[in-house]
């Protein structure tokens, strides 16, 4: 009988990784467990094992699982894992085969409705991981992952930007605003899936931005502004988090939503606020050479377009 295990040992050197590598061929065995890790290796990917005959039958799946019915990802069919790697997490050493972090980001058994060389159908039951998929051959090792069951988030949302109106002069009820400086800079939706960000095609340091979310969906609202010679995305507005649309919360929940990614770096940041504060602010904006200042009420949903709820004044 073929030992399934012989690529698998083949491209590791067992004195240099930490992954499990068993000398013995794998036993025979009829357990039900999966598990999902995320890895990140020379790019962004999610590796589906399911267990079969002894082994962990493995996919590198880039997007990760769909969670729309209308949306199918890309599923790569690798080498067989023993299944000592049900529990494998750690860091990969750089230069080995599939180097760099590995966490695992779900696990739990699975019933299969359907296994043959060609088609894999099978009902998952992990705590993030959850429904009825289907894996199909499609050329050689390239296969397709399909959701069954209906869609487990909000749809992503393709929005246009809100605009604010012009107004010469702060508003009167100041403690129902908050006030953020006004950059100056280009207006940019940032949408990120599955670790990637369309955004990027323009701005390929946003390529890291949207690693950074690994499996989390999520549509940022910002601008491009030049820092000590540098672009860097200022957000001020999360419209999309994890599968749940905020369209149609109010500003102050958008906004803790937003902090609570604790978007930090030489590239990208969180614009600050400051509810009720409007004279300092704007004078602030002045001494900096802003344009001015954007007043955004507490309570305002997000309206795609020119919105009263937000006031531009010039500094």
């Amino acid at each position: 009988m073929a030992d399934r295990l012989e690529q698998y040992r083949s491209k590791r050197d067992a004195s240099r990784t930490p992954e499990p590598v068993p000398a013995e061929p794998p036993a025979p065995g009829d357990g039900t467990a999966f598990v999902i890790q995320e890895h990140h290796a020379r790019s962004l990917h999610w590796d589906l094992r399911l267990e079969r005959d002894g082994v962990l039958v493995s996919w590198a799946v880039p997007k990760g699982l769909p969670q729309d019915p209308r949306t199918n990802h890309l599923a790569v069919r690798t080498e067989d894992h023993p299944m000592e790697y049900l529990d494998f997490h750690g860091e990969i050493p750089k230069g080995e085969y599939g180097g760099g972090t590995m966490t695992i980001w779900d696990r739990g058994t699975y019933e299969t409705e359907k296994w043959s060389e060609r088609e894999v159908k099978v009902v998952l039951r992990g705590e993030r991981a959850a429904g009825r998929f289907v894996l199909f051959q499609t050329n050689g090792k390239n296969w397709m992952i399909h959701r069954m069951d209906p869609p487990v988030a909000d749809p992503f949302p393709p929005l246009e930007p809100m605009l604010p109106v012009e107004r010469r002069s702060l508003p009167r009820d100041v403690r129902a605003h908050a006030f953020e400086f006004a950059w100056g800079g280009r207006r940019l939706m940032v949408p990120i899936e599955g670790g990637r960000t369309d955004a990027a095609t323009e701005h390929p340091w946003l390529r890291a931005l949207a690693t950074s979310f690994g499996s989390r969906t999520a549509l940022l609202d910002g601008e491009v502004v030049t820092l000590a010679g540098a672009e860097v995305l200022v957000c001020y507005d999360l419209l999309y988090d994890d599968g749940r649309s905020l369209v149609d919360q109010p500003y102050t929940v958008r906004r803790e939503a937003l902090e609570s990614l604790g978007l930090s770096s030489a590239r990208w940041q969180t614009a600050p606020s400051w509810p009720g504060e409007a004279a300092p602010v704007r004078q602030a904006a002045r001494e900096q050479s802003l344009p001015g200042v954007i007043a955004k009420r507490l309570d305002s949903r997000y309206e795609p377009g020119s919105s009263k709820a937000w006031q531009f004044i010039p500094a």
